[in-house]
């Protein structure tokens, strides 16, 4: 998928169909600076599954559960910060075992720190803002399960 400029409800619209395609062990990374829109289009997700919990990033707690209340869905949602992080310690190990864990979606933000932890196989969201309207997203796919997350998006 190429760059393309989306609006906020683009940006939305793109990530509820994202949401349609996930059945666990997919691992999405945001990466953007402070207001690029990453919280924005995870809690567009996580509500388009039909999670009613207030939707925030996880700076202070480094990580938030969701369970979805559709139960057929059989996944969870596991949403990762680590902005205030300067070594990943045993954040790491948890990461690691939520990975493993076939049901859980895994949302990373400010990941280079686990880098080392995070599979090739993963869809990378570059975000980044174009204006004060509008935010410029550029995909990277790691392998056929992330690539998978972008079909049907366009």
């Amino acid at each position: 998928m190429k760059p393309h400029n989306y609006t906020e409800s683009e940006l939305i619209s793109l990530a509820s169909k994202i949401a349609k395609t996930l059945k666990g062990g997919e691992i999405i990374e945001l990466i953007g600076d402070v207001g690029a829109g990453k919280t924005t289009f995870t809690r567009a997700l996580i509500q388009s599954l039909g999670v009613k919990d207030e939707i925030q990033s996880p700076t202070y707690t480094i990580s938030n559960r969701y369970q979805l209340p559709d139960t057929s869905k059989n996944i969870e949602i596991v949403h990762y910060d680590f902005y205030r992080l300067t070594e990943p310690g045993i954040i790491q190990n948890e990461l690691a075992e939520t990975i493993q864990n076939g049901r859980a979606v895994v949302i990373l933000e400010w990941s280079d720190i686990v880098e080392n932890t995070l599979p090739s196989d993963r869809l990378t969201v570059e975000i980044t803002p174009t204006s004060e309207l509008t935010r410029m997203l550029t995909f990277k796919v790691g392998g056929q399960n992330s690539r998978r997350l972008l079909e049907g998006t366009t």
